[in-house]
């Protein structure tokens, strides 16, 4: 329950950080920054906590049983629920292994891990890349200042639809909520991300 007040609360200071951005832009990214670091320590914690808990039997004997794992990434298997805590529509592998060839193009694949991360492990094809990390003010920026900064046009707020991923389905949540915030319609979200990606053995841009 701490942890998941703990992200619930993470996710939204890192929110509150992208809106201000167009006039506190250096305090704003340094805010969602530590918001994002938080959230991804939180679900560090969560994910991946194999901590045994304590339980009394009827014979007054302390059994150790292990701990119970939330129902999201584990591994071997994926099981996500329809739609995600941010209200997303949920993506699966087999989904976006399938854009490019049926790839609408009002959909737009977002990678929102740093430059670096992509430069060491490549993408997804046909993603762009919007660190939201570093640029969490992303969504509220102009169209001429958004194509100036990505190299790409800005995906129009009502037509076209967004689908982010990352490593591991933390840092996209947190952007699936800052794009709804911003007054995207069509938000969606890989929670698989790269971990699952290259997991599977999908294909890589580089």
């Amino acid at each position: 329950m701490a942890s998941k007040t703990l992200q619930t609360l993470s996710t939204q200071t890192l929110l509150r950080a992208s809106s201000r951005a167009s006039t506190r832009p250096t305090a704003a990214a340094a805010a969602a920054a530590a918001a994002v670091r938080c959230i991804a320590s939180s679900s560090t914690s969560r994910l991946y906590s194999s901590s045994p808990r304590a339980v009394h039997t009827s014979n007054t004997r302390t059994q150790l049983l292990p701990s119970r794992r939330p129902n999201r990434f584990l591994s071997g298997s994926m099981r996500w629920s329809s739609e995600s805590a941010t209200g997303s529509k949920i993506w699966t592998f087999e989904e976006i292994q399938s854009l490019p060839s049926t790839k609408p193009k009002t959909v737009t694949l977002i990678d929102v891990r740093e430059p670096s991360e992509l430069a060491s492990t490549g993408r997804v094809p046909g993603a762009v890349n919007i660190p939201i990390t570093t640029s969490p003010d992303s969504f509220h920026i102009s169209e001429e200042e958004f194509a100036g900064r990505f190299g790409f046009a800005r995906p129009d707020p009502q037509e076209d639809e967004v689908v982010f991923y990352c490593k591991a389905g933390v840092r996209s949540r947190a952007a699936a909520g800052i794009a709804r915030e911003a007054g995207w319609r069509k938000v969606g979200e890989y929670p698989g991300s790269w971990v699952e990606w290259s997991g599977k053995g999908g294909q890589i841009e580089w």
